[in-house]
């Protein structure tokens, strides 16, 4: 998420410097946002869902999309106003001007970053001796090897950042069509469970109580639990700089892009509903991370597409969690060059040309957070860890859409100039508004998230304001000066260090 200075006009680069090669067109693009938002959300959340609300899973999964859309209409405006690769942290700043607002902002980020990490690698462990298990290669795996795993997956992560990773568009390309087999494979198993006639498509319309929570707070709960499937789209406005046309394209292909995931989400949900009994779709969230196998293993008895589904997932929410840290690691490296967290942490090895102090903070950050989920034997991991990274993108989507009102607003009260102003996308007038209202709804604890949710995004905000506080003392004593947590480095532009990879 490499930017530019948002108050400081740029000067006209020279050639070979000052801007990003734009090789993204419409049809790269729409790949990288689809493969971007379907990512390992719906392994991590489609059991707890459907344990909440029976057969209408298709709903919550609906209404994270209308919200997500709404606040991705704002996203469009800022980004094709301020065609910049910085993303939520440039709008809090060039909106607000507070440098500590922004550093929350850009630290809700890296946390959602390390938290949707967290879930993937917990998703991964289940899947992965779901595989095992299926094929016949071992027996159910206890908690602990789960943790195990999990564990020894972000160290693997951890060892694959320091040595220096550079992916490419293409290869996320091919990433997003093997997450798109899997979900064809789920969906394929649902049809064809449909066509044998052995399901009651009138399921998809029943409510199931199952919490006994009623239908408005059931539906609320899991609307805000599909929200973290949703997310991964406003990753797209920090590729504005390698983007062909932005203000031209942008917009119907991120809205093209959401679509074509929600269509996915809705086609699984269906397709969950019409394998599963009711009695198994209220208890399939106790396989958490394993419920689409689940579904694969009850809907194709006979064929062996259960045994390489697991491992296709496997390699879905590999890549995710890999992005994950990669953007984590480097958004903090930025902030501790911009002199906004402990110089320390930003610094490089030597010989890999990696941020190797952020990389090894991120990962223990994951790593604390996999084991104090897992200690609490009642816990469900992934709802917890994945609950998490949602409250923290919604509380940076309230602000995004606060920060689109204000800015359009002093807008209106300047003369427009340039073509550039006028290309420009502008959300109807009253999409912001409602974003944020929805946004800070389904952050808030009436959607019933369990107390640990909270506890863990405190705990990484306040941990981030100690830094914070701590780095600006420091500052003060060396009377160094301190950057804006927008600035010509955010997560390093530096060419030494790997580009900002594609995707959550």
């Amino acid at each position: 998420m490499s930017t530019t200075t948002p108050d400081v006009p740029s000067a006209p680069p020279e050639e070979g410097e000052g801007e990003l090669k734009r090789v993204l067109g419409p049809k790269l693009l729409l790949l990288f946002i689809v493969g971007d938002v379907l990512g390992a959300g719906i392994y991590a959340v489609t059991g707890e869902m459907a344990g909440m609300v029976g057969g209408i899973l298709w709903l919550p999964f609906l209404l994270a999309f209308a919200v997500a859309t709404m606040t991705a209409f704002s996203y469009l405006e800022l980004v094709t106003h301020y065609p910049q690769a910085a993303g939520a942290a440039l709008y809090t700043h060039k909106a607000f001007g507070i440098h500590f607002v922004t550093f929350l902002v850009a630290f809700a980020v890296v946390c959602s970053g390390i938290t949707s990490a967290s879930t993937s690698a917990n998703v991964l462990a289940q899947n992965f001796f779901g595989g095992l298990e299926v094929n016949g290669w071992m027996g159910e795996a206890g908690p602990g090897a789960v943790m195990g795993v999990a564990l020894g997956f972000m160290v693997l992560l951890a060892l694959i950042n320091l040595r220096g990773v550079g992916e490419s568009i293409k290869f996320n390309v091919v990433l997003t069509l093997v997450e798109m087999t899997a979900l064809c494979i789920v969906i394929g198993v649902g049809f064809f469970a449909m066509a044998q006639g052995g399901s009651d498509l009138s399921q998809i319309f029943v409510f199931q109580d199952n919490n006994d929570k009623g239908l408005f707070l059931a539906v609320t709960a899991a609307t805000s639990i599909a929200f973290f499937a949703m997310v991964g789209f406003e990753d797209s406005v920090n590729m504005v700089e390698e983007t062909k046309d932005p203000i031209r394209i942008f917009p119907r292909t991120m809205l093209t892009g959401l679509g074509i995931a929600v269509l996915f989400y809705m086609l699984v949900a269906i397709s969950a509903v019409a394998v599963l009994s009711p009695t198994e779709l209220s208890t399939i969230g106790e396989a958490e991370g394993e419920a689409l196998l689940e579904v694969v293993k009850q809907g194709s008895p006979g064929f062996p597409v259960d045994r390489i589904f697991p491992f296709l997932a496997v390699f879905a929410v590999a890549n995710t969690a890999l992005i994950n840290m990669l953007m984590a690691s480097r958004l903090v490296y930025g902030m501790a060059k911009q002199n906004v967290l402990p110089r320390p942490l930003g610094q490089v090895l030597r010989t890999r040309r990696t941020p190797w102090v952020a990389i090894i903070f991120t990962t223990v950050l994951a790593l604390f957070l996999i084991w104090y989920v897992t200690s609490d034997p009642e816990s469900n991991i992934v709802t917890n860890l994945s609950s998490t990274t949602a409250l923290l993108l919604l509380c940076v989507f309230t602000v995004v859409n606060v920060a689109c009102i204000v800015l359009r607003r002093r807008r209106g009260a300047e003369p427009e100039s340039g073509s550039h102003s006028k290309r420009a996308f502008n959300s109807p007038a009253v999409l912001p508004y409602l974003a944020g209202l929805f946004s800070l709804f389904l952050a808030g604890p009436w959607v019933d998230r369990d107390r640990i949710v909270y506890q863990i995004a405190g705990g990484l905000m306040v941990l981030g304001i100690a830094l914070w506080v701590l780095t600006y003392f420091l500052n003060k004593a060396s009377h160094r000066k301190r950057g804006a947590p927008v600035g010509d480095v955010l997560i390093g532009r530096d060419e030494d260090l790997p580009p900002r990879p594609p995707g959550r």
